[in-house]
């Protein structure tokens, strides 16, 4: 019993907040888990970074109705689940997801929450479980899943590297120069390929 679990941003759909950072002119929230390894110290200083300019949830989902999955990213997702299962696991939030997982067919998707306050406000996050991606893959293979997993970022690694087969996909050169030994693709029908030849 195979399942694949694949990051989402960077993967299938562009970073949300450099999207919002371009669109907000704040060049700060160019900031991602590629760049910063840890997550809540990422959110926080976001989140300081939105107090500060004044804005909210409605403004970042303004944005987020905007974007698109990547070139070819719904064409190779709905191939890998004619084959086999998936699961997107994500450190984004469910309040920015929605209007994504619409766009890719509607995926089944593990991610977190964000708390907001009546003026739109995003006081807080609250994560799903500690490292969501590695915690979630090992709890499938607890109840009998092989795991098959990609993605992009430092908050990755340890799902790619915990399963049968681990993949970087669109990564960064940073990255892949500190792990040669995981395979690096930059096309989906590549990564496709690689994803079918483990199963």
């Amino acid at each position: 019993m195979n399942i694949v679990c694949l990051d989402m941003e960077g993967v299938l759909v562009p970073e949300i907040w450099i999207a919002f950072a371009e669109a907000s002119g704040i060049p700060e929230l160019k900031r991602t888990t590629r760049d910063e390894p840890d997550y809540n110290k990422l959110m926080n200083w976001r989140l300081e970074i939105l107090r500060q300019h004044g804005l909210g949830l409605k403004e970042i989902q303004a944005v987020i109705a905007k974007i698109d999955p990547l070139p070819g990213a719904k064409a190779f997702l709905d191939e890998l689940r004619s084959v086999t299962q998936v699961i997107i696991l994500s450190d984004t939030f469910e309040e920015f997801a929605k209007p994504l997982m619409e766009k890719l067919g509607w995926p089944t998707i593990f991610c977190n929450s964000l708390e907001v306050a009546d003026s739109g406000e995003i006081t807080d996050f609250k994560m799903r479980c500690e490292q969501s991606k590695l915690t979630t893959v090992k709890a499938l293979q607890s109840i009998g899943y092989e795991t098959i997993a990609s993605g992009d970022s430092y908050n990755d690694l340890g799902m790619i590297q915990a399963s049968k087969a681990g993949f970087l996909f669109k990564s960064t050169a940073q990255i892949k120069a500190d792990h040669p030994e995981l395979p690096a693709y930059e096309e989906f029908g590549d990564l496709l390929a690689a994803i079918k030849a483990a199963l």
